[in-house]
């Protein structure tokens, strides 16, 4: 477990679910947190250090909405969750069991991710090898998403 910690970021545009989008780019994000009285400062707890280097050296400098956002290794351990009842005002979120990490969690590794242009319910996923990419179409191939929903796993020609 690793913490990130992106700052200079526009307190009226960023969101927990932003930077976990972002930030899953490079790794299996489990926790954000926007600091409540420093918006424009966050906590990302990351599965791996090796993800939060990546990140770090990816994301440092470059902008997000109009302005460079600055990524270091935070001092702490793990981002702390509100206590029950306390106020969170959409702040803090735990993304532990996120169904977004169905790729990472079956043992593989996430090199790559697009959507499709025309059909943003479906995507490509590069896996970190064709053995990683064969596992994830056995344990994910009709995966149950909620709500008569289920995921279709297959192979593509297609590059990202």
């Amino acid at each position: 477990v690793e913490l990130v910690v992106p700052d200079n970021l526009n307190p009226e545009r960023v969101t927990p679910q932003s930077l976990f989008i972002l930030l899953g780019v490079y790794g299996d994000v489990q926790r954000v947190k926007i600091l409540f009285n420093k918006k424009e400062n966050a906590l990302v707890q990351m599965a791996e250090g090796n993800q939060a280097q990546l990140a770090m050296s990816h994301l440092n400098g470059h902008k997000l909405h109009g302005k460079p956002i600055r990524i270091t290794l935070s001092k702490h351990q793990n981002v702390q969750l509100p206590r029950e009842g306390q106020e969170n005002q959409g702040l803090t979120k735990d993304y532990g069991n996120s169904p977004l990490h169905l790729f990472n969690n079956n043992g593989g590794v996430v090199k790559g991710f697009k959507f499709f242009q025309k059909d943003r319910k479906m995507a490509l996923i590069q896996m970190g090898s064709v053995e990683e990419a064969v596992q994830a179409l056995i344990d994910l191939h009709n995966h149950d998403l909620g709500e008569n929903h289920h995921l279709r796993v297959s192979f593509s020609k297609s590059t990202i």
